[in-house]
């Protein structure tokens, strides 16, 4: 159905485009808030457009959906659709920071197919394609399989005084490279209390399940994409045999935040 070498050569592509305007390899790059708290930069504009014109190119039949481009009502009638972050973790990237990475995923029916994370500031290509595995740099990836909840390692900046007895590891700023933390089994727990739009995490999320982790939303349910309302309330990515304890660690919390975080 899809060129996989050519859209691996894509995404490479918008890493490298990126990789010349981020300001950890001594480039200058105009930046400016879309609102308050929410930074964009000309890179993601650069890396937006490269990537919807070739991916059109490529799958002319799918529809768009990216953190950089107005929403399309009709892309809900498409079978296929791509999910793109162009920059995701962009703080991290106008920090000069590597905790940044593109995103690129093909969704069909509201489940990915492919799933694609580039990271040039880190060396790292990622790839998952649904029911054949995932892989950094080509290597075979297989997730945390950690069977007791205390201990489990955390991408997290503070620990909340209530979850003193998880562990916490280096914490880059794309939601999607902590994702993809579990998968290479460098931590075992991922979560957000906060409503997260779809581009964020539909590649990650695949390349967490096929390397063997269990992917939800905070309450435990299933991630669905390509929904009219691009989003959904957290994401909960973790060994299998925790996820339990982690939707009942987090539940109180995110009963109470959720009616008040949307918007």
């Amino acid at each position: 159905m899809i060129d996989h070498a050519r859209l691996e050569a894509i995404v490479r592509e918008a890493g490298r485009i990126a990789h010349d305007l981020w300001p950890g390899a001594g480039h200058e790059v105009e930046s400016w808030e879309k609102e308050p708290g929410s930074p964009v930069c000309a890179a993601d504009l650069a890396v937006d457009a490269f990537l919807k014109r070739e991916l059109g190119a490529l799958l002319p039949s799918a529809g768009w959906l990216s953190e950089e481009t107005a929403d399309a009502p009709e892309r809900i009638d498409r079978d296929l659709i791509w999910l793109v972050d162009p920059i995701d973790g962009t703080r991290d990237f106008l920090r000069g920071r590597s905790g940044w990475c593109v995103s690129v995923a093909l969704v069909s029916r509201g489940r990915p197919l492919i799933g694609m994370m580039g990271a040039p500031a880190r060396g790292e290509e990622w790839l998952a394609i649904a029911g054949q595995g995932a892989w950094r740099n080509r290597v075979p990836l297989k997730a945390s399989q950690r069977r007791e909840f205390s201990g489990a390692r955390v991408p997290i900046d503070q620990l909340p005084s209530a979850d003193s007895d998880l562990v916490m590891v280096e914490k880059p700023n794309s939601i999607a490279l902590r994702i993809g933390m579990v998968a290479a089994d460098e931590a075992d727990l991922v979560a957000t209390l906060r409503w997260g739009f779809e581009w964020d995490v539909a590649a990650a999320t695949l390349i967490a399940r096929e390397a063997g982790a269990e992917v939800s939303d905070t309450f435990g349910q299933p991630l669905a994409y390509n929904k009219r309302e691009p989003r959904a309330f957290g994401v909960l990515v973790c060994a299998p045999e925790i996820h339990g304890a982690a939707v009942a660690r987090l539940a109180d919390r995110a009963a109470e935040l959720a009616p008040r975080t949307k918007g």
